[in-house]
């Protein structure tokens, strides 16, 4: 398990008084958030972030997807997690060793978060965890509710739905 990359000491930044909506103010023109962070970001709009991870061929892949902060299943670290389609392209790219960026933006106020990824999910499973239920913890972490589990867990079996879990090594913004 890696640290988060001190880009930038907490101690050097300037904030802002409590009711006060500006994003912590850096001389050099960047910031450092933390998990906590990007959970608050993330509940402002049912966890809605940009995905992207690198191709083959060196280009960037995008797409939108719902996230939330959750424990990984397996260490019990704190990590942006989301899932995904079994077809979907950026499985590969991860399995390939791509890292993952997260893009989180309200209004003015953004995060990005950076890490390498695991997947755990019909075709990346891992001895002990239950995918259906950490499909379904997933789902909660990035916002989501559901009436029909058992139709919901029907639907992420059928789309071979994976878990990925993203260890921040690096967060940056104005959020």
């Amino acid at each position: 398990m890696s640290v988060v990359e001190p880009l930038i000491r907490r101690e050097d930044l300037v904030r802002h008084g409590p009711d006060d909506n500006r994003a912590p103010e850096r001389c050099e023109d960047r910031w450092m958030s933390d998990l906590n962070d990007v959970r608050l970001l993330l509940a402002e709009e049912h966890g809605l972030a940009v995905v992207s991870s690198v191709q083959r061929d060196g280009r960037v892949l995008s797409s939108v997807v719902n996230v939330g902060v959750m424990p990984h299943p397996l260490t019990g670290a704190e990590m942006v997690a989301f899932a995904s389609d079994g077809s979907a392209a950026r499985l590969g790219h991860i399995r390939r060793g791509s890292d993952v960026t997260i893009a989180v933006r309200r209004g003015w106020r953004w995060l990005g978060v950076t890490g390498a990824a695991t997947l755990i999910g019909p075709d990346d499973p891992e001895v002990g965890v239950d995918i259906p239920s950490l499909l379904r913890d997933v789902f909660r972490a990035a916002g989501g509710t559901h009436d029909d589990w058992d139709e919901y867990d029907r639907v992420m079996a059928a789309d071979r739905r994976a878990a990925v879990f993203v260890e921040p090594t690096r967060i940056i913004g104005n959020g």
